[in-house]
């Protein structure tokens, strides 16, 4: 047996993601950016297919992209039963949603058809990545936060936001620095979700 591992054993212990919101400078430069994902990918992917894929968005795109999810908010608002528009507070977080962090990567979740491998297999093995993310931006003493938020399953701004034809948005990564102390969240109780097959 290979000997335990104290600092991530306890390092896991305490993983906890940080609110977007909650976010600010300093951030993972670009080039430590890339050396995330690359430590994303090492996770379980049957048939070595690499069914994701990463797009990191620069502060030009960040600004454009605020600017369409605010456009197309604003074309929901005004299409439901009740059209109304939005406030200017609702105007404001819809177009501020990708530059409240210093950096922001999107997950795309890229399945590709396999003989061997089902699509399910490749759908975890995207998941597996983003929790790699997540951990490795915490090893480099950074905080994250990985969300979906509307926009992430708005077929008409998929293609904006960085997906292709067959592929689905798989989160949103946040990266920087806690501008407030990091608080604890109830977690499952072990009985509750785990138990033993004895025969």
């Amino acid at each position: 047996m290979s000997k335990r591992n104290e600092t991530v054993i306890d390092f896991m212990k305490s993983r906890r993601s940080v609110p977007a919101n909650l976010i600010g400078d300093p951030g993972p430069s670009t080039a430590q950016v890339g050396k995330l994902i690359a430590i994303a990918t090492r996770v379980p992917d049957h048939g070595k297919i690499a069914p994701w894929r990463f797009v990191r968005y620069s502060n030009a795109a960040k600004k454009r992209l605020g600017e369409a999810l605010l456009a197309r908010a604003t074309e929901i608002a005004m299409a439901g039963d009740r059209p109304a528009p939005l406030s200017d507070e609702q105007q404001m977080i819809e177009r501020s949603r990708f530059s409240r962090s210093p950096q922001v990567v999107v997950m795309i979740s890229s399945p590709r058809q396999h003989p061997k491998v089902p699509q399910w297999e490749q759908v975890l093995s995207a998941g597996a990545a983003g929790m790699n993310l997540l951990i490795a931006a915490n090893a480099y003493g950074y905080d994250a936060q990985w969300i979906t938020e509307w926009y992430a399953y708005d077929e008409k701004l998929a293609r904006e936001l960085g997906a292709g034809d067959g592929e689905r948005i798989a989160g949103f990564f946040h990266f920087g620095t806690r501008t407030m102390p990091k608080t604890e969240r109830d977690r499952p109780q072990l009985t509750d979700i785990f138990s033993t097959m004895d025969i």
